[in-house]
């Protein structure tokens, strides 16, 4: 489902590892203002994203590296949204050490420029402010533009379709 049609914030308590519902980091209030950056989304309300990867071999890249080498290999990152979905439709996208970022998806500031976050989805450890009453709950969560994670990816396709569907 198109991403401006259903916010991330209504999609990822849909989320679901065993028992545990998904969450957005409580630092994230602006969840649902991450928009395409850079990306260009169909116009239906349904659509397909194919050649689906997590991105694991660019585990430890910050996303300022990732974002040209996926251009240079024809692939197109992830929106939050649509990160959100494959998720949902295909649990085990998401697991424990390797999970992803959406830089597909950026928030532009009043003044025109990019906010340093970019949206990620990855499993909560319990700790900190998630509580331990969240440990193994997919997390909807942010890092910074310029920092590396050894756990997380670059979720991305190799395009986006219409959906056949009837």
């Amino acid at each position: 489902v198109h991403p401006d049609r259903v916010p991330a914030s209504a999609l990822t308590p849909l989320l679901r590892r065993g028992d545990k519902p998904g969450f957005v980091v409580v630092d994230m209030p602006d969840v649902d203002d991450f928009a395409p950056a850079g990306v260009e989304l169909p116009d239906s309300a349904l659509y397909v994203v194919t050649g689906l990867d997590r991105g694991d071999r660019m585990a430890n890249w910050s996303p300022e590296e990732a974002l040209p080498a996926l251009a240079g290999e024809g692939r197109t990152p992830l929106v939050l949204g649509e990160g959100i979905h494959w998720v949902l439709q295909q649990p085990a996208a998401l697991e424990r050490n390797h999970c992803f970022m959406t830089i597909g998806s950026r928030l532009r500031k009043a003044n025109g420029t990019l906010d340093a976050r970019t949206p990620a989805i990855w499993i909560s450890n319990g700790t900190g402010r998630d509580g331990r009453e969240r440990r193994d709950a997919p997390k909807v969560g942010w890092c910074w533009w310029g920092n590396r994670h050894t756990w997380l990816g670059f979720a991305s396709g190799t395009g986006r379709g219409e959906c056949n569907h009837r």
